[in-house]
């Protein structure tokens, strides 16, 4: 049976996910807790895998605690730590444990993290990484062979970046991802509103999947501007950093920008996908400044 937010993408429902990080260690009480006060909020906690490169608990292993826990995971891929087999297998066991929301992505650089010295596989990038569930989903493994035991049915979703300083490869890339069966898309980091606006009317236009607008809470100034330098491919105005500087209480303030940008958002997609690194808490707060009820 498809899942609750595999109905709702497919219905035309506003989804609503929000980004949780696993533990760094084997104690998931922090997560489970954080996770718990969303249940209600979103239609699916996306767990990190290997975010930034940053040691943390496996995703798969996360998202079957938060299944446990009654709570809908999506399960986040990267390709730079497994090769082709290790990647197979870890998505048949997704499947057998009944994690099928899957995000493919290709995985930040190594020299981000905090392990440099590991060495990055790759073997696959994002779009591969979709054909690859796209022919598991069909009966057959990487070389095309039959998978005995039966086929997958994984729901793939894939990143995207409206705010790419290439448009044509913006274009190219969405294209690529759209028919190697991306269900759903989750963008990064938005800001520039005007820019996710011509995106969606002259990119993503027409292709009957959801687009969810990533929002960031940016907690402070001093945490925009390092969210600003450490991560690949965020854009943040110097305005909006300066709106938090001037702000009497930042933390405040962040949540009322976040707020808004939902607000922007829902008139322009048919999603949001929340990020609030250490303060998922507040996430509740931000949908309902947003006007955005229990599900």
């Amino acid at each position: 049976m498809p899942t609750p937010f595999r109905q709702a993408a497919e219905s035309g429902a506003f989804l609503i996910t929000a980004e949780v990080t696993p533990p760094k260690g084997a104690d998931p009480q922090r997560m489970l807790a954080v996770a718990e006060k969303l249940k209600s909020r979103v239609h699916g906690v996306n767990i990190t895998d290997g975010s930034r490169a940053v040691l943390r608990m496996s995703s798969l292993a996360a998202c079957v605690l938060l299944q446990r826990a009654g709570i809908e995971p999506i399960c986040q891929v990267t390709c730079r730590d497994r090769n082709v087999i290790g990647l197979q297998a870890d998505l048949m066991g997704a499947q057998a444990l009944g994690i099928t929301n899957i995000l493919a992505l290709t995985g930040d650089p190594l020299k981000a993290g905090d392990h440099p010295q590991a060495r990055a596989v790759y073997d696959l990038e994002s779009v591969r990484l979709l054909k690859l569930i796209q022919s598991l989903n069909n009966g057959a493994d990487y070389n095309g062979a039959p998978l005995g035991d039966g086929a997958l049915d994984l729901f793939p979703g894939a990143a995207a970046d409206p705010q790419s300083d290439s448009w044509s490869g913006l274009q190219k890339r969405f294209e690529r991802k759209l028919q190697a069966g991306a269900q759903f898309f989750q963008s990064q980091l938005i800001t520039d509103f005007e820019r996710l606006d011509k995106f969606m009317t002259q990119v993503a236009a027409g292709c009957g999947k959801p687009i969810l607008a990533g929002i960031f809470l940016l907690k402070s100034a001093k945490n925009a501007r390092f969210i600003q330098r450490n991560v690949p491919g965020v854009h943040i105005p110097e305005a909006l950093i300066q709106r938090l500087e001037q702000a009497p209480d930042q933390l405040q303030e962040g949540i009322t920008i976040a707020a808004e940008q939902v607000k922007l958002a829902k008139d322009l997609c048919q999603g949001v996908h929340l990020m609030a690194i250490k303060r998922e808490d507040l996430i509740p707060e931000i949908l309902d400044r947003a006007g955005i009820g229990a599900l």
